[in-house]
Formats: structure tokens, C-alpha cells, sequence
């Protein structure tokens, strides 16, 4: 494919864009991230029961709806079991 620049009579090469790609990420995963990111730092803030548990559902819920990958919810998982730790040792 070829355009046509102001700057240049000479014709440059442009990419085709692929066939059944989407330009526009879809908000739902990022809306999901967003909240399980606020509810985490609302979490270690207040590190409440009532926040822990807020954290725990939404991962989950997130995680269910396949809106959270499998990536991040690992690291959800190793920060609930690290602070987990930290209360039974009481550090």
C-alpha cells in the first residue's frame, strides 16, 4: 500500500492493518483492574477484615468473568498470602 505525503512528491510504504484486529481495547478489563487496584490499596491503608474481604471478592469475581488474567491474579493471590503472613506472625 502506498500513500501519498505533503512533504514529498516521492511515495512512502504504510502498513495494512490486520485483518480482525481491534485498535480499541475493550474498557470491561481495565475497568476490572482499576477496582481490584483501589480496593488493594484500600487494603493495605486501612488493613481491615472489611477491606481484605472487598479485595478477596472482587479478585475473585474478576477472575470468574475472565476479566482478570491469570498474571494478576497470582500476584493478588501472593500479596493476600504475604499479609496473611505478616498478621499470624504479627510483624
Amino acid at each position: 500500500m502506498q500513500a501519498q505525503h505533503p512533504s514529498s512528491s516521492e511515495r512512502k510504504a504504510t502498513t495494512a492493518p490486520k485483518p480482525n484486529s481491534q485498535i480499541f481495547k475493550h474498557p470491561r478489563p481495565l475497568l476490572a483492574t482499576a477496582m481490584i487496584g483501589a480496593a488493594l490499596i484500600g487494603y493495605i491503608v486501612h488493613k481491615t477484615p472489611d477491606a481484605r474481604q472487598k479485595l478477596e471478592s472482587l479478585a475473585e469475581m474478576a477472575q470468574t468473568l475472565g476479566e482478570l488474567s491469570e498474571r494478576d491474579a497470582a500476584v493478588v493471590a501472593q500479596f493476600l498470602a504475604a499479609t496473611a503472613f505478616k498478621e499470624l506472625t504479627h510483624e
